[in-house]
């Protein structure tokens, strides 16, 4: 475990750290209850760079932790342009949906709590999003984790339409 916070730190990144949600989580047993807590944390550098991560712990610092650790180890590059997403895309986890299209400079976030958090710790700065389904903070941030995934940069989107990136931005001239 402590290697790959080595790794971290030796690459030089500095990362911001949200704490999304904290659940005090309660189970039932023979001898009475067993208090636990769940952190859910979101790391990125807000230049294309996110991740996020859970952590479970009898104590809050401790979830913060190993949350924190897990969203470290869990980071991604977004690709961006103009400080939005190059395309629409939906992302699914579990029964939560999220919806994210990209926006004119000037729009900024629109979104709830959670799908914020992870996009502008992304770097950004102008979508609009609609999450529909379930309303758990987990499960919305790995669905807004999975639609960015599945986001393609202009370069790799005309590579697959064997047209130049430009021609991806203002569409292709028809002939005849």
């Amino acid at each position: 475990m402590a290697d790959i916070a080595q790794k971290i730190k030796n690459t030089g990144e500095e990362f911001e750290e949200r704490i999304v949600e904290i659940r005090r989580t309660t189970k039932v047993t023979k001898g009475g209850k067993n208090l636990s807590f769940r952190v859910l944390a979101v790391v990125g550098n807000k230049n294309g760079k996110v991740g996020i991560g859970v952590g479970k712990a009898r104590e809050v610092p401790e979830a913060i932790r190993k949350a924190l650790s897990a969203a470290r180890r869990n980071v991604f590059v977004v690709p961006i342009y103009n400080g939005t997403i190059p395309h629409e895309t939906v992302g699914r986890q579990d029964a939560a949906k999220v919806l994210l299209k990209p926006a004119a400079p000037g729009t900024g976030i629109i979104s709830n709590g959670t799908v914020r958090a992870v996009v502008e710790l992304a770097g950004i700065h102008n979508i609009l999003t609609k999450s529909s389904g379930s309303t758990n903070p987990v499960a919305l941030a790995q669905a807004t984790v999975n639609g960015l995934k599945g986001l393609l940069s202009l370069e790799k989107v005309a590579e697959l339409r064997d047209i130049t990136p430009q021609e991806v931005i203002n569409g292709v001239k028809k002939e005849g």
